[in-house]
């Protein structure tokens, strides 16, 4: 059998072999296909658990073999098909687990059922996981909003000690006068003091099961947010309860613990709870991450959210803040929240940065998604 065809019956497996010897020769293709088999194989369909040590072994294994984003997605298989919830209760094959969203997600979700012995590793697996994102996320985001500060900073109605006098002359070029000698400026622009809070960001995030995922980079992104000096950040978790973890955002593996994932949905009262933290409408931007599937008062909902739109706030929902896309969102209320224009869309961590500095800029989002090729969802 030739290289390509070996490649072919290692992806199918043993079940696409079409006579006996169609098998990899002995080497690292020989040892991918054991590794593989050992959690796609036919004696794996009933979902078997075999021994911890056999499976200790084979994560070694497929570190061996493949890069990171494939190790990640063969452990997630693995808690699915070889019904092994049970590693996530083992410190010894906790600790062998490569970190990732999915499973710091699934692991606050245990939390109440980890026993004492495995706590502390779950709590250094999500540590991980978050300064992994962070030092991935943190710099993208510190230079959009670096961007987006300045140009919110500016203003063309300053007072004579906040003209900002190289930019007034460069953009007033075109306005100089011959006969005068002199420039006849049309707009004054300067910048406002630099030590204020120009923007107040509100993280308004659902803690149910199925947005689990968008907590982790939720909890990342608002930890850098409070570091940039410019802004202040608070930080909201709701479920049919709502709890403000603002005082948390320094360490976002604490806020992580703290929440309580799983449970209803209430929208509402959250978003009410977000309009008693608001001073300045106009200089705010509230971000509510939900799939959108109330548990209680829609009406409600969209009466806060058109009233906080109205005075100003800049409001969008994101359906979903991972890099997996958009799973079961409630389609008819992200079109209601369209129509009193809210987006509501997906976004990946990627984006996340580019959006913060839209909003903060007050850009037209429904505009800015169009330049990524997104779209709001429910229309």
């Amino acid at each position: 059998m030739d290289e390509r065809l070996r490649r072919w019956r290692l992806v199918l497996g043993a079940a696409a072999a079409s006579q006996p010897g169609d098998e990899p020769a002995e080497g690292p293709l020989r040892e991918m296909d054991q590794v593989l088999d050992f959690l796609y194989g036919p004696e794996r369909k009933g979902g078997t658990a075999p021994p911890a040590p056999l499976v200790n072994r084979w994560l070694g294994d497929i570190r061996k073999y493949f890069a990171t984003p494939v190790v990640q997605m063969l452990q997630r298989d693995a808690l699915e098909r070889l019904g092994l919830e049970r590693m996530l209760l083992e410190p010894e094959l906790l600790e062998s687990l490569q970190p990732d969203v999915h499973l710091a997600a699934r692991l606050l979700m245990l939390k109440e059922a980890l026993p004492e012995r495995t706590r502390e590793t779950a709590r250094m697996v999500v540590r991980r996981t978050a300064e992994d994102l962070e030092r991935r996320l943190r710099k993208p985001l510190e230079q959009a909003l670096r961007g987006s500060l300045r140009s919110a900073r500016r203003t063309r109605n300053p007072r004579l000690r906040e003209i900002d006098w190289h930019l007034t002359i460069r953009r007033n070029l075109q306005h100089f006068s011959p006969e005068l000698q002199t420039l006849i400026p049309h707009e004054i622009l300067g910048r406002t003091r630099k030590g204020s809070a120009l923007r107040h960001v509100i993280v308004l995030c659902d803690q149910s099961g199925s947005m689990a995922s968008s907590m982790v980079y939720a909890a990342v992104f608002g930890s850098v947010l409070l570091s940039v000096r410019a802004l202040k950040t608070s930080f909201v978790a709701f479920s049919t309860e709502v709890v403000d973890l603002s005082e948390r955002l320094h360490d976002p593996v604490e806020l992580l613990f703290s929440a309580q994932l799983g449970g209803g949905t209430d929208i509402a009262g959250a978003l009410n709870y977000a309009r008693s933290l608001i001073e300045h409408p106009r200089d705010t931007v509230l971000v509510l991450i939900s799939d959108l599937f109330e548990g209680g008062d829609e009406k409600n909902l969209l009466q806060q959210a058109a009233a906080m739109r109205e005075d100003g706030v800049v409001l969008v929902a994101l359906l979903t803040l991972d890099d997996e896309g958009t799973g079961a969102f409630n389609r008819e209320l992200a079109a209601q929240l369209a129509a009193v224009e809210i987006p509501a869309f997906a976004c990946t961590p990627d984006l996340f940065p580019e959006l913060m500095a839209a909003a903060i800029e007050k850009k037209d989002l429904a505009e800015w998604m169009g330049k990524f090729g997104l779209s709001p969802k429910g229309k």
